[in-house]
């Protein structure tokens, strides 16, 4: 999947076994060298002029396609990367601000953002429904933020219309450090081609762009580029806290309190409790406190928990997730998360998404311990896919021979995989650069937002993640939070995205106070 694919999947995947070779016969011809592959065509930048009506105000701006060559430290090509800029026509460049926008994965082009979120275009997929078949409809962004800043969306190295080349090797990208190098040096020259390094800069970093945006504003910040604020969306900042890196063989209950709210969330939306309440906020305040303290102690003890406590917390996660106290049971009180997607919906021969749970389709395996597909690609792979490829061809004008890559995973995996280490540990964790980029630059500003929906990067692990960043207590007032009504992908609800757009309008408004 496109944000943030399920790090158990990339583990097998990076240690399969290869097949065996095959003995060469004795006759066998030499091998021969392996052709030079064809160099990756120049495409000129598209600039096409556009208007957009925000708040009855009509915004004229520049719409640019184009990629930015990275260089090595001996200034050989190595790599472009593709991107599309919106910006407002005659602006003070001091006073406007420019927002870099990205997907994460590792290994996803920014189409979900570029088509979904803040531009001037959205396309439209169904509320929480299936989407159906083409033709698809793109649309004016009623809410995008070309009000308040210019828009930079970035696809990482070798995706979008993007490649490798020069003497580039996937192993100089492919990683958490040589990423955030590919991206900090794309920042610079975008910021000295386009005279930029005076404008008031922001992050905006969905799922593992989270990842990179915490490791990147440090990364930059230490090479002199000022950064305002920084928009974490469908956070993942410590790899440690995730279900992939934490057994519970051994103690590491923690990922079963924090995804439980995301469980008792859906299963209220589907109306799948055995007393719904009316309310939904209250009733999830109650879940999460829960979690955290009655629950997370009831792990804690492990083999030494009470038959008493054992009854009260299967109880009690029967009543938050509508699952069958048996089946609580014959899981010893602790459900991941992929069981959890199968089994609420088995009466009804459903199961529900993991980027978004609202989402839902059809059973092919009444016994499976965890869905086949993801239901929420179901909903948006094609209308995004379809989106992004007619919409840079003929309203951008940026016409490529190469093919629009909205996703490098395969390449990544043949490449010999994402290398995770950072900062010499192999399990990756952003937090302590977040904490430096905030206490290196006291004004640095914040902004999480989550989906209550969310099994990809469930909210209570980031709120956790973020109280736990060690930073002097006064800078958690430069965190502002954001929960809405939808997934993994915020904006793809019309009335989160109406939310989500009005928070952030305050958010850049506050940051921007006085500059």
């Amino acid at each position: 999947m496109k944000n943030l694919r399920p790090l158990v999947i990339m583990a097998l995947l990076a240690t399969s076994v290869a097949p065996a070779l095959a003995v060469q016969p004795s006759h066998a011809k030499a091998p021969q060298a392996k052709a030079t592959a064809p160099p990756i065509p120049f495409i000129p930048d598209a600039v096409t002029k556009h208007t957009i009506s925000l708040n009855g105000k009509t915004i004229a701006y520049t719409a640019r396609a184009g990629t930015i060559q990275l260089r090595n430290k001996n200034h050989q090509p190595t790599a472009r990367m593709f991107y599309v800029a919106y910006t407002k026509d005659h602006a003070d460049a001091m006073k406007r601000p420019i927002t870099f926008l990205y997907n994460g994965g590792p290994g996803s082009s920014s189409m979900w953002l570029a088509m979904g979120s803040w531009g001037p275009v959205r396309v439209r997929i169904g509320n929480g429904t299936l989407t159906g078949p083409p033709p698809y409809q793109i649309v004016t962004n009623k809410y995008s933020l070309l009000n308040k800043t210019d828009l930079v969306f970035i696809d990482m190295p070798d995706s979008g219309f993007g490649r490798i080349d020069g003497v580039g090797k996937p192993k100089d990208f492919f990683g958490v450090d040589q990423d955030v190098a590919a991206f900090g040096q794309f920042v610079a020259r975008y910021l000295s081609k386009f005279d930029r390094w005076n404008s008031p800069k922001f992050l905006y970093g969905e799922s593992y762009g989270t990842t990179r945006s915490a490791a990147l504003v440090n990364y930059l910040q230490n090479k002199g580029v000022g950064i305002n604020g920084v928009v974490l969306q469908s956070s993942i900042l410590n790899f440690g806290l995730d279900f992939t890196n934490a057994s519970p063989i051994g103690g590491g209950d923690w990922p079963y309190a924090f995804y439980l709210p995301t469980e008792a969330a859906t299963a209220w939306y589907h109306n799948a409790l055995p007393k719904r309440p009316a309310k939904f906020k209250p009733f999830l305040a109650q879940v999460v406190h829960f979690a955290m303290h009655t629950y997370m102690t009831a792990l804690a003890r492990g083999a030494q928990i009470s038959p008493a406590q054992y009854n009260t917390v299967v109880a009690k996660l029967h009543e938050f997730t509508g699952l069958p106290p048996q089946y609580i049971r014959n899981n010893n009180l602790r459900v991941p998360y992929w069981r959890f997607e199968s089994e609420l919906l088995r009466g009804q021969d459903m199961e529900v998404g993991r980027l978004d749970s609202r989402f839902e389709t059809p059973s092919t395996n009444q016994v499976e311990n965890s869905p086949r597909w993801d239901p929420t690609d179901a909903a948006i792979d094609y209308p995004f896919t379809t989106a992004v490829n007619s919409y840079l061809r003929h309203t951008l004008k940026y016409h490529s021979p190469l093919r629009y890559r909205t996703q490098v995973y395969g390449i990544i995996q043949k490449s010999g995989g994402w290398d995770n280490t950072h900062r010499h540990n192999p399990t990756t964790n952003v937090a302590p650069d977040l904490a430096d980029a905030m206490s290196y630059n006291p004004s640095l500003k914040i902004f999480s937002a989550n989906g209550y929906f969310d099994f990809a990067t469930p909210f209570l692990a980031t709120v956790y993640t973020l109280n736990h960043l060690g930073i002097k207590p006064s800078l958690l007032k430069n965190i502002t939070y954001g929960f809405y009504p939808s997934g993994h992908m915020i904006y793809i609800a019309p009335r989160a995205l109406k939310l989500y757009h009005a928070a952030l309008e305050r958010w850049y408004s506050t940051t921007l106070a006085g500059r």
